[in-house]
């Protein structure tokens, strides 16, 4: 290396003491040659159990082929990865904000037992990709994220559909307004290959994110999955990691307030999930960078609203890759003042570098002017309120009500909600309460696309709000509030309300309430019993004990 330094895997390969290990690697058809050379891990994510990571195996290839070119001797290992989609709605939900920890610690434990000299991580579904840089940011070391790419989006009856579509259709199933035949057509087209969710949901959200944030390099992870190009930018992170190495430009150089700053206005400017303000606590937590929920609404309000994707919009990922992808939304960002423009990127380039080097497609309406923004301000909101002292989430993009006063229905439970809304219990006016699925109560934190999907379906998504200490999923649209904090079994006031109770959304405002007294709602958490969990031993209740609040990122200690 030309910098001179002591590689870490010498401390593995090098010397007489060592032959073990490399008698090992010898048999598996590492040679000489390849055991002189910088060890850089490509932790991939790849599994058969979903589109969003179906393709990483391949990816990984061209990764690998990459490292070689640069001089490097590339070493694959793989972690887990759970669908959302696919779960969504059933008690194998629970697993999926658990997943997270374990994408990052193990990746962060064969990083560090291993001792590469560099790491790639391939992602795709959402939560292995904060889990990636989660790990990055543990260990250190030279190292950059490459996301799998966004699934192009299907055609049902000329029109584009995403997942988002089916999730929807199902309550509108349910209400009679689509016949079995339109139900089975749609879910066969709605997916049509790898890739992850098409709309600015999760992945998307993320992954637009660490772009912005630098830890991805600008241009290659909004590369849609199955484009001919997506290979070739796989290869150049190959070769770009041991450039990373060779002028020891490492995560902690990258992953700084500024940056975490920037990936929260990428968020706020294109409508994302409010999973992201889970994820970079998370991050911000695990790379010892001071951040608050608040932070969230302070950045918000200064960011416009500018990108058209669904679920509120018009427009999917791969609109927005032709549009001119997040390097677009960085010019835009730093047209308006918003950007930390001199926050290092693994490219070696500012992230102000990068933005001045956007090229927008003639004539696109994926990411509007700033004098012309779909909102001043941006998507996320924090309130707070006597329902939510220590902050829920909720998203604007796509949302035209600020404000609702509605009875409480109360539900213990996502599937005992999802009952009520199939059978056409749930009047318009209502607001729906779903408690103990936060991430200790759940535990898990499950998404509640199901209900709130169901209820757009329904027709029901301009007149009925929600509030949950679970979360929801980056395709829910309307009034919703997740992540309410404290969670329901941890003493939360969302463990006082009872049916029929006034439940008062003032966003505007930035404050949730009950129209009860404060010595009310403390006699009524005082004595609320929880629903017994069936989880008392295994990952699930090991979770359960140690996760922390969503309002900290629901992170484990």
């Amino acid at each position: 290396m030309s910098s001179g330094r002591k590689l870490r895997s010498r401390a593995i390969l090098e010397g007489p003491d060592r032959a073990p290990a490399r008698a090992y690697l010898k048999g598996i058809g590492f040679g000489d040659d390849d055991l002189a050379r910088p060890i850089v891990g490509i932790a991939n994510t790849w599994t058969e159990t979903m589109p969003c990571n179906f393709h990483l195996r391949r990816l990984a290839e061209r990764v690998k082929d990459g490292v070689r070119a640069a001089g490097g001797t590339p070493m694959e290992f793989n972690t887990i990865a759970v669908s959302d989609g696919i779960t969504m709605g059933t008690e194998g939900m629970k697993t999926s904000l658990v997943s997270r920890e374990l994408v990052a610690d193990s990746i962060e434990l064969v990083a560090r037992g291993h001792l590469f000299d560099a790491v790639v991580a391939l992602s795709g579904c959402d939560k292995t990709i904060p889990g990636c840089v989660m790990a990055l940011a543990r260990v250190d070391v030279p190292g950059l994220m490459l996301y799998g790419g966004s699934i192009a989006p299907g055609r049902y009856h000329g029109h584009d559909v995403t997942i988002q579509d089916v999730f929807e259709a199902v309550g509108a199933h349910a209400a009679g307004d689509m016949s079995d035949a339109d139900l089975a057509e749609l879910e066969s087209v709605a997916s049509p290959g790898a890739g992850a969710c098409g709309g600015q949901f999760t992945a998307n959200t993320m992954s637009t994110a660490f772009e912005m944030l630098g830890i991805s390099a600008m241009g290659t992870s909004m590369v849609p999955a199955e484009d001919g190009k997506k290979g070739q930018a796989a290869e150049d992170c190959g070769k770009l990691v041991m450039r990373l190495l060779d002028e020891d430009l490492r995560p902690s150089r990258v992953i700084t307030r500024e940056s975490i700053e920037n990936a929260v206005a990428c968020v706020a400017a294109t409508g994302g999930s409010t999973n992201a303000v889970l994820h970079l606590m998370a991050l911000a937590r695990d790379a010892d960078v001071p951040l608050e929920i608040d932070d969230f609404d302070r950045i918000s309000e200064r960011t416009p609203l500018l990108a058209d994707l669904k679920p509120g919009g018009r427009f999917v990922a791969t609109d927005l890759f032709r549009a001119g992808g997040v390097r677009l939304v960085a010019k835009r960002l730093l047209d308006a003042g918003v950007l930390h423009a001199d926050a290092v990127t693994v490219t070696g380039r500012t992230i102000g570098e990068e933005a001045a080097e956007a090229e927008e497609e003639p004539g696109q309406e994926v990411v509007r002017p700033l004098d012309d923004p779909i909102k001043p301000t941006g998507g996320l909101a924090i309130l707070r309120g006597n329902l939510a002292p220590d902050g829920c989430v909720v998203k604007l993009s796509g949302l035209e009500r600020l404000h609702q006063r509605g009875p409480a229905r109360v539900f213990e439970s996502e599937e005992d909600a999802f009952a009520a809304v199939k059978e056409k219990r749930i009047e318009p006016g209502d607001v729906m309460v779903i408690r103990n699925e936060g991430p200790s109560g759940g535990p898990g934190m499950r998404e509640m696309l199901g209900v709130t999907a169901a209820l757009v379906g329904e027709g029901l998504g301009e007149s009925v709000a929600l509030l949950t200490d679970g979360r929801f999923s980056g395709a829910t649209h309307g009034l919703m509030a997740g992540h309410v904090a404290p969670e329901a079994p941890r003493g939360g006031p969302i463990a006082a309300i009872r049916d029929g109770d006034e439940i008062v959304f003032d966003v505007e405002g930035r404050r949730l309430d009950v129209d009860l007294a404060d010595e009310e709602i403390q006699a009524r958490v005082a004595a609320y019993r929880p629903p017994p969990t069936q989880f008392t031993s295994g990952v699930l209740a090991k979770y359960a004990r140690h996760v922390g609040s969503a309002a900290e990122g629901a992170v484990t200690t």
